[in-house]
């Protein structure tokens, strides 16, 4: 009610009743003070990948829910462990992560315990439905969320399609300072593991993981450089980049629907598939609101904002969430492969064609990142 409104309400009341009794002028400050307490938005804070908490995403559950979702962004899943780490228990009430994340998030202590029963799960593929690293036994502390595969990435008018079905493509020569690297070691150290012949990418012997950095290291001259999100989706916008190792169509997705001659594709060695995952940050103040957040984001309608993302498209596990977007969006339903009839993306998976990205099972992590800041530095 507003001020002006209170007010001719009080003057009608003492009018119509003749009353002659003193009453107390209440300040127009305490209806104005009142009113704002009562519609002041619940702030929601969320850790996340760029994109999470834009307006195309969570503009319509803010207005449901009298909220503001305060995201902090990071890139790469040691950044966000960091940041988690450095922050006071309870500063984030949404935690997105990767999903090779989620157990070290589990162990630590950062996230809460969920209840399965809360969360449209029976929706889901079957392959989504215990997510692996997602549970601890029985409890659950993540809900896998949405997904997509990484392979090569490259300019349509400089490497044709058969090229680029091989990652042996990155070393032609006609490419030389024309490759890029997603600035991450997983993802770029992951696909060439699996050119190796390795089956299991991250599950390397001495032996392997010797040959694997040695392969690495042959790649370097071929190299222009190493990028971010924003750098990687303007090199290849401007040509600046033919290839770049270790993302998928996560970023020429985005640039495709601008008219950007450019594609991304499994090749026959096989792929990665990145995963994400929300998890309740522990000692989040907001547990409730951040519950619907996530029951939002993977009910079948929250599948169709996360599947057609502004900021990067992807693939999603509800299979409701498949059919709605099927209905909505038909075009963008079978450019992502998410169709109900014939071949889908679910087909690379169930083949073994695709494999989880995970964290170096047989090294230390630092191993691996080591080497990556080594790699970067040589010339």
């Amino acid at each position: 009610m507003s001020d002006n409104n209170s007010a001719f309400s009080r003057r009608k009341f003492l009018q119509s009743t003749g009353a002659a009794v003193a009453v107390p002028a209440i300040p127009s400050s305490f209806f104005i003070a009142g009113s704002a307490r009562a519609q002041a938005p619940t702030t929601l804070n969320m850790l996340a990948w760029y994109g999470h908490a834009e307006p195309d995403v969570v503009a319509e559950f803010e207005a449901q829910n009298n909220c503001k979702i305060k995201a902090k962004y990071y890139t790469g899943g040691d950044n966000m462990l960091a940041l988690i780490a450095q922050s006071p228990v309870g500063t984030f009430d949404l935690v997105l992560s990767d999903a090779e994340y989620v157990p070290q998030l589990q162990k630590a202590g950062y996230i809460e315990k969920l209840n399965p029963k809360d969360y449209p799960l029976d929706d889901f593929f079957p392959e989504f439905q215990k997510f692996p690293g997602h549970w601890n036994g029985n409890d659950l502390y993540s809900v896998i969320t949405r997904f997509g595969f990484l392979g090569v990435a490259y300019n349509t008018e400089t490497v044709t399609d058969k090229k680029a079905r091989t990652y042996k493509v990155f070393w032609d020569g006609a490419y030389k300072g024309k490759v890029g690297h997603f600035d991450w070691y997983l993802p770029s150290m992951g696909q060439i593991s699996l050119l190796g012949g390795n089956k299991s990418p991250f599950e390397l012997n001495p032996t392997q993981f010797a040959k694997l950095k040695e392969s690495v290291m042959t790649l370097r001259p071929q190299v222009a450089g190493y990028f971010d999100y924003g750098g990687t989706f303007g090199g290849l916008k401007n040509g600046q980049l033919q290839l770049v190792c270790g993302i998928g169509d996560w970023i020429t997705g985005v640039l495709k629907k601008s008219g950007a001659k450019v594609d991304s594709v499994v090749p026959d060695e096989g792929g990665l598939q990145w995963t994400e995952s929300f998890s309740i940050g522990r000692g989040s103040k907001n547990q409730e609101l951040a519950k619907k957040f996530i029951q939002f984001i993977t009910s079948a309608k929250g599948q169709v904002v996360s599947a057609r993302m502004s900021a990067y498209p992807a693939m999603v596990p509800n299979k409701k969430g498949w059919e709605l977007l099927n209905t909505v969006d038909p075009t963008e339903a079978k450019r992502q492969g998410m169709v109900l009839k014939g071949s889908s993306c679910l087909d690379d998976i169930r083949s073994g064609k695709v494999r989880f990205r995970e964290l170096p099972r047989s090294q230390p992590i630092e191993d691996w990142n080591d080497f990556w800041s080594d790699y970067k530095k040589r010339v």
